[in-house]
């Protein structure tokens, strides 16, 4: 049985996946905490994007957490296949996510500079919330590649 960092049921995909979970919270905070971003569509799918996220990440980590805990094997072909294939979705919804609310971001920061112009519009905010969903997004595709790796050992 191969041991590679970051996958299910190890103490670095414990913490790969609890780091997944607080940035994920801290970009859905960061957002939902400046005024102005429920008119744009595109910060709409980072929110839904970055709470599915959270809930997969969780969810795993709590899985994580009772394997180690219990000293349970989560490198089962079948289950390591639905851990991989729902990471890998995951990963492309939050890829997607971010450079969707990096375009209006970038556009109203330096292209039209309408933050200039509306100051109650949060935009450093709104980059802030972006460059969190991309840290979030890295994260997962890391834990998204161990358990790929994992997965082809099986072959």
């Amino acid at each position: 049985m191969k041991r590679v960092v970051g996958s299910p049921g190890t103490w670095s995909g414990m913490a790969l996946r609890l780091s997944q979970c607080v940035f994920a919270a801290a970009s859905v905070f960061s957002l939902v905490s400046g005024f102005g971003y429920s008119n744009y569509g595109a910060f709409f799918y980072l929110i839904l994007a970055l709470i599915l996220q959270l809930m997969w990440s969780s969810r795993l980590a709590y899985k994580d957490i009772f394997s180690l805990r219990n000293k349970k094997d989560l490198h089962t072909r079948d289950n390591l296949l639905f851990i991989v294939t729902v990471d890998w979705v995951v990963a492309i919804f939050m890829f997607s996510g971010s450079c969707a609310s990096a375009s209006p971001t970038i556009l109203f920061l330096w292209d039209v500079n309408l933050c200039n112009a509306y100051s109650r519009l949060a935009c450093r905010q709104f980059a802030l919330s972006v460059v969190l969903a991309f840290i979030t997004w890295l994260l997962q595709a890391a834990s998204s590649f161990s358990g790929f790796w994992l997965l082809i050992s099986f072959f």
